[in-house]
């Protein structure tokens, strides 16, 4: 069966055919002709007057042949004519205009041509005596039953009409009965609170009436269908008997008046001034509460039916707020400027970050809302900075991360800095020391601290460790309690966001002056914890250099050796294996090991790819990372999380336009590609089209020239770009899966599921072998494991097992039968959170000591699963 979507882009193609578009949007046609005399045949006085008008204005559109990319009101004669006419005789013709507009029923393309007449007159200046515009809103259909005001609102400009009455109540009140019928309005709007354009409406009549004295209390209502709108509204009745209740009313109005992609001038200055007539303590307190709330308001994930053409499709819809409250919501976050705190900063940040949530088959999840948080974040000074830094990290569209990008060089530009200098000083230190914290609660005590790169609280009295916070403290210090908690959020999220901005800083080839890294790296509260457990090269200015390691207030070398503290001219590098001898890169390894220093990503034992023969054969592409099959979704997310550029492909456009992966390397003037294709086999695409599985294919750095060949890269640069696309190989591949095969796979593909489960080990996983090869003596699976070429052997009482250093599979000697262990990610492997490891990050490495754990004991397993297939001969 073909899937919904191919039958969905058939449709829309029809419908975009040129053959199918010609009648509504081009010239009219000649039964069109005939029609003007029955669409102009109102015998009201404003119609008679303005018939000639009208027609004059429609014959030359049809005679010039104009279609609906090419009408250009200021081209035409009739319009010439009319433009210099007086306020009356304008407000005669929108008059007659809107009365011709009711008559033209499905004949689209007049409707449409006299629409934008309505449109430009209504941005002219008007003059209609009161019953005239009561007259108007009546052919808008405003009081027709049948329609609801949002159908109304799509048909007719009536937010531009009152833009028109918004300005006359500015110079002087509105007639009596005018206001009446407006103040009907009001009230019939009432009914409508999830309609965005309904809510406008209501706000632009509440200050129309309040320009002219006739509505002191705006009358604000929210959509009440998530949970948001309805704490809103419990808020706005809980008002009635507040002193202030006037001022926030006004204020939540304007929130839902945001519009556009930032405020304008006009809005920031309205917001300021309600925020003052509140007062800017009360807001802030509000403020801090909602944000917090929106930030941990949960994503729902619904399951729909829907039947079409007889059968029935199943899909899945996200929902977080509604469109409606998402507009208010953006209001919300460009009235926080004045007020903003670190804890709103954060709280913002979080928002934003769940706004940018990629949802299978639709995009991110709210990204206009997404959008308006990185404006406030940018309004922030440092600590805004700060979590636009973070939130640049986090989000992995290509766009977002421009966006954010563009930020943070324009307020680096502001400070005559670079970007990486601003984020540099825009990281807090949460008060830390070398990364602690301390605070009592009366005979308390309690330490915030880094720990194995996790922000960790531990509680303590009188010397004597706690479990958790005391009971006693959570009624009487519930607040202090509360900002505890966020702290340590935010002191654990920085620290993942600089590790990670470290780890990618290789890629720059970044060099610190000395005193700027000793103040925000070095010395740093948050960064120190970072640096300490990093090799730094320092340059000289005499052209030499030497590698060190800070290590309890001094530096030292491979050997332990003390070395001298740099001089202010020297500058420092981030150490990379690649720079430095076999030998050295052992010393370091050994030195690390023998001081159980854990290192917060790969650096002593990265991964280092130097060009083989035969990419030198081949001079301008790798084929080193050729011929796997990884699992698309997974290989994408990847990509992006390490600064490269993707799009998934799709089986609806052959994958034409996206059929590689970059990365751009601007310090280099490069680009790095990665080739895919897709893997078209026994339909294998999801319900959005999109293929489950792609190949890969050569690695290649360009520039504008051109291919460049392989040697001219730098050696840096080349090993982390191959390093990247090892770790897209490494955990995207089918090989990876254990149940991959089990579960049926692509029957084409179950040789290369054997060959890279059980075959030769990639960069990653040499890595992690030479990593094992020094654990495992030193840990209880020792006495009954060794390593042998690709496996970790371990002898249980039943059996012997290899697993492989790749991909964590197992065989089982002596048939080398295959034995599925599918390892539980969301839990801590059992047995090995003691065991030191080198570095942080290496999941697959975990998982081999917990298999071996398990194993090495394999009469004591109790999963069923497991014991069967162990037992099954």
């Amino acid at each position: 069966m073909r899937p919904f979507w191919s039958d969905w882009l058939s449709r829309l193609r029809v419908w975009a055919s040129p053959s199918s578009s010609t009648h509504t949007f081009s010239a009219m046609t000649t039964k069109e002709k005939k029609s003007f005399a029955n669409i102009l045949r109102s015998t009201s006085p404003e119609a008679s007057e303005m018939r000639p008008v009208l027609e004059q204005f429609l014959t030359e559109i049809q005679d010039r042949n104009l279609g609906y990319w090419e009408l250009k009101l200021s081209d035409l004669l009739a319009y010439q004519t009319l433009k210099n006419q007086d306020p009356a005789y304008k407000g005669r013709l929108v008059l007659a205009t809107v009365e011709a507009m009711g008559s033209t029923a499905n004949e689209y393309a007049t409707r449409y041509q006299l629409d934008a007449l309505l449109q430009v007159l209504l941005r002219s200046t008007l003059a209609l005596p009161p019953t005239a515009w009561i007259k108007l809103f009546h052919l808008y259909g405003l009081e027709d039953s049948s329609k609801t005001l949002g159908q109304v609102l799509s048909l007719f400009p009536v937010l531009l009409t009152l833009g028109q009455l918004e300005k006359q109540a500015k110079k002087q009140p509105l007639a009596e009965e005018l206001l009446t019928y407006l103040s009907k309005l009001l009230a019939k709007s009432a009914a409508y609170t999830a309609d965005a354009g309904v809510v406008k409406l209501r706000a632009k009549l509440q200050e129309i009436l309040r320009l002219s004295g006739a509505e002191e209390l705006p009358t604000v209502v929210f959509a009440a269908d998530d949970a948001f709108g309805e704490a809103l509204n419990e808020f706005v009745r809980g008002l009635s008997a507040d002193p202030n209740a006037g001022p926030w009313l006004r204020l939540l109005q304007l929130w839902q008046q945001a519009s556009g992609g930032q405020p304008t001038a006009k809005f920031q200055k309205e917001a300021e001034a309600a925020v003052a007539a509140i007062g800017t303590p009360s807001v802030a307190e509000h403020y801090e509460v909602w944000l917090g709330a929106l930030a941990r308001l949960p994503v729902q994930e619904l399951n729909r039916t829907n039947n079409y053409a007889g059968q029935t499709y199943t899909y899945t819809e996200w929902h977080f707020l509604s469109q409606t409250n998402q507009d208010a919501v953006k209001g919300l976050l460009w009235t926080s400027v004045s007020v903003l705190n670190t804890a709103m900063l954060h709280f913002v940040a979080d928002l934003t970050a769940k706004c940018y949530r990629k949802i299978p088959a639709k995009g991110q999840l709210a990204p206009s809302l997404g959008n308006a948080g990185v404006w406030v974040l940018a309004q922030g000074g440092l600590p805004g900075v700060a979590q636009l830094s973070r939130l640049y990290g986090a989000v992995k569209q290509p766009n977002t991360q421009t966006l954010i990008g563009r930020y943070l060089e324009k307020a680096s530009l502001a400070l005559g800095m670079t970007p990486a200098e601003l984020e540099d000083m825009a990281v807090p230190d949460f008060g830390l020391i070398d990364g602690r914290s301390e605070q009592a609660f009366g005979d308390y005590q309690v330490v915030l601290v880094l720990v194995g790169g996790k922000a960790e609280l531990n509680w303590s009295k009188a010397g004597k460790p706690l479990k958790s916070a005391p009971a006693a403290l959570k009624s009487t210090h519930a607040e202090a309690l509360r900002h505890l908690k966020l702290t340590q959020v935010q002191v654990q999220q920085a620290y993942t966001a600089q590790r990670d901005r470290l780890d990618r800083s290789y890629i720059s080839g970044r060099c610190l002056a000395w005193p700027r890294f000793r103040r925000y790296y070095l010395e740093h509260g948050l960064m120190g914890r970072l640096t300490h457990a990093l090799i730094w090269r320092i340059h000289h200015p005499d052209g030499s250099f030497h590698d060190a390691l800070w290590q309890n207030n001094i530096w030292r070398n491979a050997q332990g050796q003390n070395l001298p503290e740099p001089a202010e001219a020297d500058t420092i590098q981030l150490w990379h294996p690649v720079l430095a001898s076999t030998d050295e890169v052992l010393a370091w390894r050994s030195w690390l090991d023998e001081q159980q220093l854990r290192q917060p990503f790969k650096q002593a034992y990265r991964e280092v790819y130097l060009l083989t023969p035969p990419e030198e054969h081949t001079r301008t592409y790798s084929n080193r990372m050729a011929a796997h099959v990884l699992r698309q979704h997974q290989f994408s997310a990847l990509a992006r999380g390490r600064g490269w550029t993707y799009r998934l492909m799709g089986a609806y456009d052959k994958g034409y336009e996206s059929d590689s992966t970059t990365l751009e390397l601007p310090a280099h003037g490069l680009q790095a590609q990665f080739w895919v294709s897709e893997v078209n086999a026994d339909q294998a695409w999801n319900d959005a089209g999109i293929w489950n599985y792609v190949s890969t294919d050569q690695v290649r750095f360009v520039n504008p020239h051109g291919a460049v060949p392989l040697p001219e890269v730098p050696p840096l640069v080349f090993s982390e770009v191959m390093r990247d696309v090892d770790l897209f190989v490494g955990v995207a591949s089918v090989g990876n899966d254990p149940l991959w095969r089990d579960n049926g796979g692509l029957v084409q593909y179950r040789n290369y599921w054997e060959s890279y489960s059980f075959g030769e080990l990639s960069e990653v996983a040499k890595t992690r072998k030479l990593a094992l090869e020094r654990l495992v003596p030193r840990l209880k699976i020792g006495r009954v494991s060794e390593i042998k070429d690709s496996f970790l052997e371990v002898r249980g009482h039943l059996r012997t097992y290899k697993i492989h250093l790749g991909s964590g599979n197992i065989l089982m000697t002596p048939n080398d039968q295959y034995l599925c262990i599918v390892p539980d990610r969301s839990a801590k492997s059992a047995g090995t959170a003691d065991v030191f490891l080198p570095f942080e990050g290496d999941a697959v490495l975990s998982i081999i000591l917990s298999k071996a754990l398990l194993l090495m004991d394999d009469d004591k397993i109790t999963d069923e699963t497991i014991v069967r297939q162990i037992k099954h001969r």
